[in-house]
Protein backbone atom coordinates (compact mmCIF):
# COMPACT_ATOMS: atom_id res chain seq x y z
CA UNK A 1 0.00 0.00 0.00
CA UNK A 2 1.59 3.46 -0.82
CA UNK A 3 1.75 5.85 1.68
CA UNK A 4 0.89 9.09 -0.06
CA UNK A 5 -2.24 10.49 0.78
CA UNK A 6 -3.10 7.59 3.49
CA UNK A 7 -3.63 7.91 7.45
CA UNK A 8 -1.50 6.37 9.79
CA UNK A 9 -1.17 6.38 13.47
CA UNK A 10 1.82 5.55 14.79
CA UNK A 11 2.73 4.59 18.54
CA UNK A 12 5.92 4.90 20.11
CA UNK A 13 6.04 8.23 18.01
CA UNK A 14 8.33 10.45 20.71
CA UNK A 15 11.25 8.88 19.76
CA UNK A 16 13.89 6.34 17.91
CA UNK A 17 11.90 4.36 15.21
CA UNK A 18 8.61 5.36 16.13
CA UNK A 19 9.53 8.91 15.36
CA UNK A 20 11.67 8.64 12.44
CA UNK A 21 8.63 6.54 11.00
CA UNK A 22 6.28 9.27 11.59
CA UNK A 23 9.13 11.82 9.47
CA UNK A 24 9.06 9.30 6.52
CA UNK A 25 5.44 9.01 6.26
CA UNK A 26 5.16 12.61 6.26
CA UNK A 27 8.00 13.40 3.80
CA UNK A 28 5.89 10.82 1.47
CA UNK A 29 3.05 12.63 1.44
CA UNK A 30 0.71 10.20 4.46
CA UNK A 31 -1.27 12.26 7.04
CA UNK A 32 0.08 10.98 10.83
CA UNK A 33 -1.57 10.54 14.45
CA UNK A 34 1.78 10.07 16.91
CA UNK A 35 0.97 8.39 19.90
CA UNK A 36 3.11 8.05 22.66
CA UNK A 37 3.51 8.03 26.77
CA UNK A 38 5.44 11.04 26.47
CA UNK A 39 3.36 14.08 26.13
CA UNK A 40 6.78 16.44 26.00
CA UNK A 41 8.30 14.04 23.36
CA UNK A 42 5.16 14.46 21.35
CA UNK A 43 5.29 18.57 21.12
CA UNK A 44 9.09 18.26 20.82
CA UNK A 45 8.11 15.88 17.54
CA UNK A 46 5.46 18.46 15.85
CA UNK A 47 8.23 21.24 16.61
CA UNK A 48 10.59 19.44 14.83
CA UNK A 49 8.93 18.20 12.01
CA UNK A 50 6.57 21.07 11.57
CA UNK A 51 4.39 19.29 9.00
CA UNK A 52 1.23 21.61 9.81
CA UNK A 53 -1.92 19.88 9.78
CA UNK A 54 -0.55 16.74 7.98
CA UNK A 55 0.19 15.93 11.72
CA UNK A 56 -1.32 15.41 14.76
CA UNK A 57 -0.11 14.47 18.57
CA UNK A 58 -2.07 12.30 21.45
CA UNK A 59 -0.46 11.20 24.65
CA UNK A 60 -2.08 8.21 26.10
CA UNK A 61 -0.47 4.74 27.79
CA UNK A 62 -1.75 2.03 25.01
CA UNK A 63 -2.21 -0.66 28.08
CA UNK A 64 -5.14 2.00 29.36
CA UNK A 65 -7.52 0.23 27.12
CA UNK A 66 -10.51 2.93 28.02
CA UNK A 67 -8.12 5.68 26.32
CA UNK A 68 -7.14 3.21 23.22
CA UNK A 69 -10.90 2.39 22.58
CA UNK A 70 -11.39 6.11 22.45
CA UNK A 71 -8.73 7.07 19.95
CA UNK A 72 -9.93 5.87 16.79
CA UNK A 73 -12.82 8.43 16.90
CA UNK A 74 -10.77 11.12 17.65
CA UNK A 75 -8.31 10.29 14.47
CA UNK A 76 -11.29 10.34 12.26
CA UNK A 77 -12.35 13.70 13.70
CA UNK A 78 -9.23 14.77 12.92
CA UNK A 79 -8.23 13.17 9.42
CA UNK A 80 -11.37 12.23 8.34
CA UNK A 81 -9.91 8.40 7.61
CA UNK A 82 -7.81 5.54 8.69
CA UNK A 83 -5.49 3.60 6.69
CA UNK A 84 -2.88 2.31 8.58
CA UNK A 85 -1.47 1.62 12.02
CA UNK A 86 1.90 1.07 13.03
CA UNK A 87 2.84 -0.26 16.70
CA UNK A 88 6.56 1.31 17.41
CA UNK A 89 5.72 1.48 21.11
CA UNK A 90 8.26 -0.43 22.97
CA UNK A 91 10.67 -1.13 26.25
CA UNK A 92 13.41 -3.67 27.53
CA UNK A 93 13.65 -5.77 30.50
CA UNK A 94 16.64 -4.74 32.91
CA UNK A 95 19.53 -6.79 31.72
CA UNK A 96 19.60 -9.62 34.20
CA UNK A 97 18.64 -13.56 33.93
CA UNK A 98 15.11 -14.60 34.58
CA UNK A 99 15.98 -15.64 38.36
CA UNK A 100 16.75 -12.04 38.95
CA UNK A 101 13.79 -9.93 37.72
CA UNK A 102 11.05 -9.31 39.49
CA UNK A 103 7.49 -9.89 38.43
CA UNK A 104 6.98 -6.30 38.54
CA UNK A 105 9.72 -5.89 35.56
CA UNK A 106 7.81 -8.43 34.05
CA UNK A 107 4.22 -7.56 34.31
CA UNK A 108 5.26 -4.49 32.98
CA UNK A 109 7.63 -5.48 29.69
CA UNK A 110 4.64 -7.82 28.80
CA UNK A 111 1.68 -5.08 29.14
CA UNK A 112 3.57 -2.79 26.74
CA UNK A 113 4.88 -4.81 24.24
CA UNK A 114 2.05 -7.43 23.81
CA UNK A 115 -1.08 -5.93 25.60
CA UNK A 116 -0.44 -2.43 24.14
CA UNK A 117 0.35 -3.41 20.94
CA UNK A 118 -3.03 -6.02 21.37
CA UNK A 119 -5.20 -3.31 22.08
CA UNK A 120 -4.02 -0.72 19.34
CA UNK A 121 -4.98 -3.52 16.65
CA UNK A 122 -8.22 -4.50 17.97
CA UNK A 123 -9.21 -0.75 18.48
CA UNK A 124 -8.44 0.15 14.69
CA UNK A 125 -9.12 -2.84 12.92
CA UNK A 126 -12.61 -2.12 12.49
CA UNK A 127 -12.12 1.32 10.80
CA UNK A 128 -9.46 -0.41 8.55
CA UNK A 129 -11.66 -3.00 7.67
CA UNK A 130 -13.75 -1.10 5.35
CA UNK A 131 -11.08 0.88 3.82
CA UNK A 132 -9.76 0.24 -0.05
CA UNK A 133 -7.15 -0.64 1.24
CA UNK A 134 -5.10 -0.66 4.46
CA UNK A 135 -2.21 -1.69 6.27
CA UNK A 136 -0.94 -3.01 10.31
CA UNK A 137 2.59 -3.31 11.23
CA UNK A 138 3.64 -4.73 14.32
CA UNK A 139 7.34 -4.27 15.33
CA UNK A 140 8.88 -7.55 17.36
CA UNK A 141 12.76 -7.84 17.44
CA UNK A 142 15.38 -9.91 15.98
CA UNK A 143 14.76 -11.25 20.30
CA UNK A 144 11.27 -12.30 18.83
CA UNK A 145 12.68 -15.37 17.02
CA UNK A 146 16.22 -15.98 18.96
CA UNK A 147 16.79 -16.41 22.04
CA UNK A 148 18.87 -13.70 24.22
CA UNK A 149 19.97 -14.54 27.65
CA UNK A 150 19.37 -11.01 29.72
CA UNK A 151 16.18 -10.12 27.74
CA UNK A 152 14.45 -13.56 27.69
CA UNK A 153 10.64 -11.82 28.91
CA UNK A 154 11.53 -8.95 26.54
CA UNK A 155 11.83 -11.78 24.00
CA UNK A 156 9.15 -13.70 24.76
CA UNK A 157 7.08 -10.67 24.35
CA UNK A 158 7.92 -9.67 20.91
CA UNK A 159 7.75 -13.32 20.13
CA UNK A 160 4.13 -13.03 21.03
CA UNK A 161 3.76 -9.88 18.76
CA UNK A 162 4.99 -12.09 15.66
CA UNK A 163 2.82 -14.66 16.12
CA UNK A 164 -0.34 -12.67 16.71
CA UNK A 165 0.64 -10.34 13.87
CA UNK A 166 1.49 -13.52 11.58
CA UNK A 167 -1.81 -15.42 12.83
CA UNK A 168 -3.72 -12.15 12.07
CA UNK A 169 -1.56 -11.77 8.98
CA UNK A 170 -3.79 -15.07 8.42
CA UNK A 171 -7.12 -14.16 9.33
CA UNK A 172 -7.15 -10.89 7.17
CA UNK A 173 -5.80 -12.45 3.53
CA UNK A 174 -9.87 -12.41 2.45
CA UNK A 175 -9.72 -8.68 3.38
CA UNK A 176 -8.25 -5.77 2.15
CA UNK A 177 -6.34 -5.12 5.31
CA UNK A 178 -2.06 -6.40 4.78
CA UNK A 179 -0.26 -6.99 8.08
CA UNK A 180 3.70 -6.69 8.27
CA UNK A 181 5.84 -7.82 11.82
CA UNK A 182 9.09 -5.84 11.62
CA UNK A 183 12.45 -7.95 13.14
CA UNK A 184 14.75 -5.00 13.75
CA UNK A 185 18.51 -6.10 14.53
CA UNK A 186 20.71 -3.67 16.58
CA UNK A 187 19.73 -0.19 16.18
CA UNK A 188 20.72 3.26 17.85
CA UNK A 189 17.70 4.57 19.72
CA UNK A 190 17.35 5.55 23.09
CA UNK A 191 15.17 2.80 24.18
CA UNK A 192 17.01 1.65 27.42
CA UNK A 193 17.03 4.96 28.78
CA UNK A 194 12.97 5.52 27.67
CA UNK A 195 12.64 1.82 29.82
CA UNK A 196 13.75 3.14 32.76
CA UNK A 197 16.87 1.21 32.91
CA UNK A 198 20.58 1.07 32.62
CA UNK A 199 22.22 0.39 29.56
CA UNK A 200 24.60 -2.18 29.47
CA UNK A 201 28.00 -1.18 28.85
CA UNK A 202 29.14 -2.21 25.22
CA UNK A 203 31.97 -1.48 22.90
CA UNK A 204 30.57 -0.69 19.27
CA UNK A 205 34.39 -1.68 17.97
CA UNK A 206 34.07 -4.91 18.07
CA UNK A 207 30.38 -5.77 17.21
CA UNK A 208 30.04 -8.26 14.43
CA UNK A 209 27.27 -5.60 12.41
CA UNK A 210 27.11 -1.58 12.45
CA UNK A 211 24.16 -0.79 14.16
CA UNK A 212 21.53 0.91 11.92
CA UNK A 213 20.01 4.71 12.45
CA UNK A 214 16.56 4.78 13.30
CA UNK A 215 15.88 6.60 10.52
CA UNK A 216 17.25 3.93 8.28
CA UNK A 217 14.69 1.28 10.43
CA UNK A 218 12.47 3.51 9.41
CA UNK A 219 12.56 3.54 5.59
CA UNK A 220 13.17 -0.22 5.91
CA UNK A 221 9.93 -0.38 7.47
CA UNK A 222 8.02 1.82 4.90
CA UNK A 223 9.30 0.60 2.16
CA UNK A 224 8.58 -2.90 3.13
CA UNK A 225 5.14 -2.04 4.33
CA UNK A 226 4.54 -0.31 0.81
CA UNK A 227 5.89 -3.49 -0.70
CA UNK A 228 3.33 -5.79 1.49
CA UNK A 229 5.99 -7.95 2.72
CA UNK A 230 4.91 -10.23 5.18
CA UNK A 231 8.04 -10.23 7.13
CA UNK A 232 10.62 -7.28 7.17
CA UNK A 233 14.18 -7.30 8.64
CA UNK A 234 16.44 -4.31 9.67
CA UNK A 235 19.67 -4.66 9.57
CA UNK A 236 22.33 -7.29 8.49
CA UNK A 237 22.51 -9.37 12.11
CA UNK A 238 18.75 -9.83 12.24
CA UNK A 239 18.67 -11.20 8.34
CA UNK A 240 21.45 -13.34 8.90
CA UNK A 241 20.38 -14.71 12.37
CA UNK A 242 17.15 -15.18 11.24
CA UNK A 243 18.80 -17.64 8.51
CA UNK A 244 21.04 -19.49 11.00
CA UNK A 245 18.65 -19.99 13.45
CA UNK A 246 15.92 -21.65 11.05
CA UNK A 247 19.13 -23.95 9.96
CA UNK A 248 20.96 -24.51 13.71
CA UNK A 249 18.75 -23.27 16.68
CA UNK A 250 21.36 -24.67 18.88
CA UNK A 251 24.16 -22.83 17.78
CA UNK A 252 22.24 -20.01 17.35
CA UNK A 253 21.48 -19.79 20.23
CA UNK A 254 24.96 -20.53 22.13
CA UNK A 255 26.57 -17.84 19.85
CA UNK A 256 24.22 -15.15 21.33
CA UNK A 257 24.88 -16.32 24.66
CA UNK A 258 28.42 -16.60 24.43
CA UNK A 259 28.03 -12.40 23.26
CA UNK A 260 25.42 -11.36 25.51
CA UNK A 261 27.40 -12.67 28.60
CA UNK A 262 29.66 -10.17 29.29
CA UNK A 263 26.38 -8.02 29.60
CA UNK A 264 24.77 -10.41 32.52
CA UNK A 265 25.32 -9.09 35.87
Amino acid sequence: MKVHGKVFVVTGAGGGIGGEVVRVLLARGAKVTAVDLRDEALHALMQRLDAGDALSIYALNTIDRGAVAALPDAVMQTHGQIDGLINCAGIVQPFVKIADLEFEAIERVMNVNFYGTLNMTKAFLPHLLPRPEAHIVNVSSMGGFLPVPGQSIYGASKAAVKLMSEGLYAELLDTNVRVSVVFPGATKTDITKNSGIAAPTTDDKTASFPMLSAMSVAEILVDGMEANKFQIFTGKDSRLMNRLYRLNPAYATKLIATQMKSLLR
